[in-house]
């Protein structure tokens, strides 16, 4: 179909459901290694238990691409998918907290990585077919305000997200304390609120965006077609030429974000603080670990401002160049955790790490949107995931043994280690072939 301009507040409406969804995964980054530490699991085997959100995104994603390319119903092509994925990750957000209670079922760890996985499944469910909306329904030169609009969004609902634990405990007195084998009260409510939000926020994208069927769709319906998994892989070996060099520069770039999530709360509560990383239960523990929710949220915060100044910044100096400066000032504000012994000084390298996060978020697609043909936007989205989550299965696989055997638990090493990876993103994706930003860059110069 041929896409419409569309006016600020449309494109607004049309990404909010990001807002819910990443407030969601803001919890989930911000406190599931802690809530994991609460039920037993030792810090080598952290990213283990995180393995569960790339394993789900690279098995989920493409076939969520695949199907809601053919999909029409009354609710439209993108939206029946993510309103599931909503209802399933508000439902894991609410029992994850809460494991210890099924404990005469199955141990507490099992039943939180279990819940883990089920709201990395279901976040997966409702995340990609965002991704292709936009492309969907906005020409190429709106992508990138778009996508800067869906970034800017993200970032909200990951700062209140990251947040909300400490204020809970800090400003409202709710207790940050928990015995030992149980989630302190502050973490639990924000589960609560964050699927509340989270069903609100999307059911608002619903109500509010309108999608029109492919001109094609009663052929697609009725022709007869190979089998999912068969198109799949035949999209997979026919990617573009951009996809297969932002490849290069994702890995990097999701292999150092990965050991960011996984391993800055034992990081900081050991390098910084002085805590004991064998006594998580610890108050100082606790202390360290809400302030990292509050430095994420710096980062996010960061990152939704910084996403409305992307689309005048790409006209300047393109969208390659734009990423490429995001990603370097990322990397050397993670290095420069090894060298802050303040937990105040660490919101500092949070403003660096929230450009390229923002950047993150918004620019791959914007390149990727262009070099991909309309009527397969939603499986190319779901198979560009590919690098984002093989990344972080490789690092999860081996960062906790690293951590363990070669830096000796000491978390901060993974830390300094992901910002090296930032920087050689920063240096690959100079030589990603952007053809659509170069035409919009000879129409900026006219």
């Amino acid at each position: 179909m041929m896409q419409k301009r569309m006016s600020f507040w449309d494109i607004w409406n049309m990404t909010f459901g990001f807002l819910g969804i990443q407030f969601g995964f803001a919890l989930q980054n911000a406190n599931a290694s802690r809530i994991l530490q609460s039920f037993g699991a030792d810090v080598e085997h952290l990213s283990w238990f995180w393995i569960a959100a790339p394993l789900t995104g690279m098995i989920v994603q493409p076939i969520i691409g695949h199907y809601s390319d053919k999909t029409w119903t009354k609710l439209g092509r993108r939206r029946p998918y993510f309103l599931f994925g909503a209802i399933f990750t508000a439902i894991a957000l609410v029992i994850m907290p809460n494991s210890e209670m099924l404990a005469h079922f199955l141990p507490p760890m099992l039943v939180g990585a279990g819940m883990l996985m089920i709201m990395d499944a279901s976040i997966n469910v409702a995340m990609e077919p965002f991704r292709a909306l936009v492309a969907d329904l906005l020409p190429s030169d709106q992508r990138t305000l778009g996508f800067s609009i869906q970034t800017f969004l993200i970032g909200t609902g990951a700062v209140i997200g990251s947040w909300l634990p400490y204020i809970l405990a800090e400003w409202m007195g709710v207790e940050k304390a928990a015995a030992e084998g149980s989630v302190p009260d502050n973490v639990i409510f924000s589960f609560y609120i964050g699927a509340a939000v989270l069903i609100s926020s999307i059911v608002w994208t619903v109500v509010k965006t309108k999608e029109y069927p492919p001109e094609d769709m009663p052929e697609q319906v009725n022709r007869k077609k190979r089998s999912g998994l068969a198109e799949i892989f035949s999209d997979f070996m026919a990617m573009p030429k951009t996809m297969k060099q932002l490849g290069i520069v994702q890995f990097f770039s999701w292999f150092a974000l990965f050991s960011m999530w996984v391993f800055t709360t034992p990081a900081v509560a050991v390098h910084i603080y002085g805590a004991d990383v064998s006594d998580t239960s610890s108050v100082l523990y606790q202390d360290a670990a809400n302030w990292v929710g509050i430095i994420f949220g710096v980062y996010n915060l960061v990152a939704a401002i910084y996403a409305l100044l992307l689309p005048a910044i790409a006209k300047q100096i393109g969208r390659k160049l734009t990423h490429s400066v995001s990603l370097l000032f990322g990397g050397a504000s993670l290095i420069s955790f090894y060298f802050i012994n303040d937990p105040n000084l660490l919101i500092l390298p949070m403003l660096g790490i929230g450009m390229a996060w923002g950047s993150i978020l918004a620019m791959p697609y914007a390149i990727l949107a262009g070099s991909l043909p309309a009527k397969k936007m939603g499986i190319y989205m779901g198979i560009f995931n590919f690098f984002i989550t093989l990344p972080q299965i490789i690092n999860g696989i081996v960062g906790g043994p690293i951590v363990k055997r070669f830096y000796d638990s000491q978390a901060i090493f993974a830390i300094v280690i992901a910002g090296v990876f930032l920087l050689i993103a920063s240096i690959t994706v100079v030589f990603v072939d952007d053809k659509d930003d170069k035409v919009q860059l000879r129409i900026f110069k006219k």
